[in-house]
């Protein structure tokens, strides 16, 4: 079994970018480009790489390696995102990997990719790529290739080395397991569970009871053997089922207008541990968003948005516009969900005012658009 903050550490031994490891700062896939960039390195390293993984470290600097972080990153169909723009798409995962140094929300990205060993290639035009072109590593550069397509297997040696230094041990997990419940999260209820004699699942969160049912809120789970944090949010709620195999979550967001709020359930996450040593993670949406009057929510788009170019030019607001300004993230996501496409480019935009003039509000605005990128990629 690895341990993935020892992979990243491994990879990160190797200072220089190559053929099978690519690091960033961050990716940015809600936007066009980044998500054309990101995507054309995932084919680069598919092709480089056609017997063994190849991996993308993310939340690095480029300079000097140190670990900076970036936010929790909700993986569950990047998959789909994958198989839709690339032929012959590799299977890949996007694993969120704590560092005790890191601000509590910080992980580093580590997406792994294994390719199908064949030919991997943009299925349609992105950006500035076209369609049926193909990439390879040359170095730490992603480039395209018109002729002499061939994969090759040069690192499979080297990648098997690094997986093994990256083995877990009982005594990182052990560590691991107080670390989290009486270092990290001391303040909340936490618990732990042992399944197959071989993976430790540990879950800490502010609990709550309504009739049968018991909720969490300031969730954050791990799969302890492996580094692994499962789930993190701030501010959604979920519930946890587990037997002797499996380790279920339920999650619920809160969502409407004024004081009419409601959970409605969002996701559902079961994993499956085998006898065998391996374990797999289904998500299954089950989001059934919320519908509301068309002429009501025009009324609500356009006086958001008015606020927000208000903030844009340093103008300041009454008392209503920072009302409203404080429920922009929740409100403009249902607009979206009734058929304002256009929220989602109004949101993006928003980041960096909300960031720069209002920080308060930044945590909710980035927890909406990670429900609406979970709901899109379905």
């Amino acid at each position: 079994m690895i341990n993935k903050r020892l992979l990243v550490k491994s990879l990160l031994a190797h200072n220089d970018e190559n053929s099978f490891y690519d690091k960033k700062r961050f990716v940015d896939i809600g936007q066009r480009e980044g998500k054309a960039k990101f995507l054309k390195h995932v084919c680069a390293l598919a092709n480089s790489n056609p017997n063994n993984n190849s991996f993308i470290v993310i939340g690095v600097e480029d300079e000097d390696n140190k670990i900076v972080g970036v936010d929790f990153f909700d993986d569950s169909k990047i998959q789909n995102l994958v198989n839709a723009y690339l032929d012959n798409p590799p299977m890949i995962s996007y694993e969120n990997i704590p560092f005790p140094h890191l601000p509590e929300g910080k992980v580093v990205g580590l997406v792994t990719i294994k390719s199908t060993g064949k030919v991997c290639a943009l299925r349609r035009n992105i950006w500035k790529y076209y369609g049926g072109s193909v990439y390879f590593r040359e170095g730490s550069i992603s480039m395209p290739k018109a002729y002499g397509v061939e994969l090759k297997d040069i690192n499979s040696a080297k990648v098997a080395t690094i997986e093994q230094h990256a083995k877990n041990n009982i005594e990182l997990t052990l560590d691991g397991v107080i670390d989290f419940i009486n270092v990290r999260h001391g303040d909340l209820t936490s618990s732990y569970k042992v399944f197959k004699e071989q993976f430790v699942v540990c879950w800490a969160g502010s609990q709550k009871k309504v009739k049968d049912k018991t909720y969490y809120s300031r969730v954050d789970i791990e799969l302890i053997n492996e580094q692994v944090k499962l789930f993190y949010s701030a501010l959604d709620e979920i519930t946890i089922a587990l037997d002797e195999d499996l380790f279920t979550t339920v999650e619920y967001v809160q969502l409407g207008l004024g004081s009419e709020q409601k959970y409605y359930p969002l996701e559902k996450m079961i994993i499956t541990f085998s006898d065998n040593g391996t374990y797999h993670i289904n998500s299954e949406l089950i989001f059934e968003p919320p519908q509301y009057n068309r002429k009501t929510l025009h009324h609500i788009y356009n006086a958001n948005n008015a606020v927000l170019q208000k903030l844009e030019k340093n103008i300041p607001l009454n008392t209503s516009e920072i009302k409203d300004l404080k429920q922009f993230p929740a409100t403009h996501l249902i607009c979206y969900f009734n058929g304002f496409e256009e929220a989602k480019d109004t949101m993006e935009n928003a980041r960096g005012l909300l960031k720069a003039f209002a920080p308060e509000i930044y945590p909710s605005l980035k927890e909406s658009l990670r429900v609406m990128r979970k709901v899109r990629y379905n």
